[in-house]
């Protein structure tokens, strides 16, 4: 599967802003897209019409940073969107796709991991979402029916987009998974921006929408997302219901790895953690 282009994303964000959102006129007429057309939004955002159609098309080369940050304004995206859509923009054309080497845990990141010791969940999760070490609650808490060694081996290392989506014993640990869901595969995309020649990513964007009609219904919306902080509701195996805030911690000189945290959030969810 390609990554997204820039002319894709374009036309979804178009399509989501209606006229009366852009402050323009229609008197009534009968109108044949969803959205904004081509000509209005090349209008607002100071282009020529010309112009537009060749960025969605996929056909104009590399755009201004400030032509973007024009129909970012016009399209009204937010900070997440509007860094996929500068990301999109610089790149040539379909990226070739290459395999990666395995991520390696970054030291700084495995130090902060084992100064939290295990009275707080915590897992890390590399750029793909894959689970390169996690603390014994943070297995306990999200994943204990994996086996706890297998982030160390790459070949074995649970995949959260994949269980998320595909494995109905991890699916049914959230009782909040629609809000998850839409988060997952907002930065499931922004994270394709980053990195558009990541063979393995691509296969992963790629199995995820052949086998689950929901994650391909979510991610033809074009929505993009950061995953930083928010309230996770668990209906846990073992300890019940369970309610906690994930927060993301990262590490400037290795920003692929993500340090998520797990933080109860109030004293019966407390007390159902220090269980484990």
């Amino acid at each position: 599967m390609q990554t997204e282009t820039l002319g894709v994303f374009l036309k979804t964000r178009r399509d989501r802003v209606t006229p009366d959102d852009a402050g323009l006129h229609t008197y009534g007429t009968t109108r044949r897209v969803p959205g904004l057309r081509r000509e209005e939004l090349a209008q607002l955002a100071g282009v020529s019409v010309g112009y537009y159609t060749r960025l969605e098309q996929d056909q104009s080369g590399t755009a201004s940073p400030q032509v973007l940050d024009a129909l970012a304004r016009v399209l009204r995206l937010d900070e997440a969107e509007t860094t996929h859509l500068h990301n999109l923009a610089h790149r040539s054309g379909l990226s070739r796709l290459s395999q990666p080497e395995p991520e390696v845990l970054a030291p700084r990141v495995s130090a902060l991991l084992s100064s939290l010791g295990e009275s707080v969940p915590a897992i890390v999760l590399g750029r793909r979402g894959d689970v390169l070490a996690w603390n014994r609650t943070g297995h306990a808490l999200m994943a204990e029916h994996l086996d706890y060694d297998a982030p160390t081996h790459p070949e074995m290392r649970p995949s959260i987009p994949r269980m998320f989506f595909l494995d109905p014993l991890h699916r049914d640990l959230y009782r909040n998974w629609d809000e998850l869901a839409r988060i997952h595969i907002g930065y499931l995309r922004l994270t394709s921006g980053r990195y558009p020649d990541d063979a393995k990513l691509a296969e992963l964007i790629g199995e995820l929408t052949m086998h689950s009609r929901e994650f391909a219904t979510i991610w033809a919306t074009g929505d993009v997302a950061d995953c930083t902080s928010g309230p996770m509701d668990l209906q846990h195996p073992t300890l019940g219901t369970v309610q906690v805030d994930y927060q993301v911690w990262l590490q400037p000189d290795s920003p692929d790895h993500r340090l998520e945290v797990y933080t109860p959030r109030d004293d019966a969810s407390r007390d159902a953690i220090a269980l484990l």
